[in-house]
């Protein structure tokens, strides 16, 4: 059995700063794309996911996680936590929002419906606060 290739992380480090792909890391040091993803990770080079869990508090049935509600309340938490998305998309999911809020609207989730916009609770809605820590954040750039 040969050596398993090995990935320098001096040179890891200065590809991935010149914007080198996954696909082309791995072609170059030889490796799977899963093993430059760990290396990567290993070197403190990778990205820190983002959490989506308080703008998303439900467990998406598959069918339901890339729907327009699902999408839009995903980017407006990636904007609450300072990786707003692309303008267009951006825009998109605060014009939604502002909708609902303005409408005196909420949305509600069901794992066999999907999402369905609700008369907004008397405390306050879960959009509302959504868009709100979105806001704030954008504000604070």
């Amino acid at each position: 059995m040969g050596r398993r290739p090995s990935i320098d992380r001096d040179e890891l480090a200065r590809l991935v700063a010149q914007g080198r792909s996954v696909q082309e890391l791995a072609a170059h040091f030889g490796v799977s794309e899963s093993g430059v993803l760990q290396a990567k990770r290993a070197a403190g080079l990778a990205k820190p996911m983002l959490d989506h869990s308080a703008a998303l508090p439900w467990k998406l049935a598959r069918t339901h996680s890339q729907s327009g509600p699902a999408t839009n309340l995903r980017n407006l938490s990636a904007a609450a936590q300072g990786k707003p998305p692309a303008a267009e998309r951006l825009n998109t999911a605060l014009r939604w929002a502002q909708r609902l809020v303005d409408a005196g609207l909420d949305v509600r989730y069901d794992p066999a419906e999907g999402f369905s916009e609700v008369p907004a609770a008397p405390g306050g809605s879960h959009v509302a606060a959504v868009l709100e820590a979105a806001r704030k954040a954008l504000d604070a750039h």
